[in-house]
């Protein structure tokens, strides 16, 4: 690869998610008003899969109206449980909120991925994972929320699933990148089939 694709994204495991798998990248965050845009399209009424990609899209387009010739990554997730929309968590008390809801419920990760060259769309997917959260009693939600709140303050839902998270969970239906939030085989099989990547 000549040059190293762009992650337009602030999110320290989706670098860690490439970089494990060899992807060379360099992040540049955009600057993208995403809970306006978020508002917006509840508003319109749009389905969660068309929010995650739109939200991804605005990242890509952002960095690579910036970046001409450069092949840029933009991603983005959301969670929707009865058609509710759950962002990430703003404080403890919203995240203890946040997991009474997803307790002993059914909830969907959209995992939306958009890629841009020269200001234009040329690649999109959206991957979505069933995850099926156990019964969790309040005095777990609190250990739980006092030990991993640092961390998780930052993810979709509140959790890990390459962590603690995964006690969380009965069940997952779906592709294990998309809970990370970057789909991460359509990626590359798009790299590599563009010749960006070598096998």
């Amino acid at each position: 690869m000549s040059q190293p694709i762009i992650l337009a994204s602030g999110s320290k495991i989706r670098s860690e998610v490439l970089t494990n798998a060899c992807v060379d990248h360099e992040i540049i965050k955009p600057m993208v008003d995403e809970d306006m845009i978020l508002r917006s399209l509840i508003a319109d009424k749009a389905q969660p899969r068309d929010i995650a990609d739109t939200l991804a899209e605005f990242k890509a387009r952002k960095i690579s109206d910036k970046n001409p010739g450069r092949v840029v990554l933009g991603c983005d997730q959301v969670l929707a449980i009865d058609g509710q929309i759950l962002q990430k968590p703003t404080s403890k008390d919203n995240l203890k909120e946040h997991l009474n809801l997803l307790s002993g419920q059914r909830h969907f990760l959209m995992s939306a991925a958009v890629i841009y060259e020269d200001s234009k769309p040329v690649w999109r997917h959206v991957g979505v994972a069933r995850l099926y959260m156990r019964a969790l009693s309040d005095a777990y939600i609190q250990a739980y929320i006092d030990r991993n709140w640092e961390e998780v303050q930052y993810c979709v839902g509140g959790y890990q699933l390459e962590k603690e998270g995964s006690r969380l969970f009965t069940k997952v239906d779906g592709d294990y990148f998309d809970v990370l939030g970057i789909p991460l085989f359509q990626i590359v099989n798009y790299l590599v089939l563009r010749g960006i990547l070598k096998t």
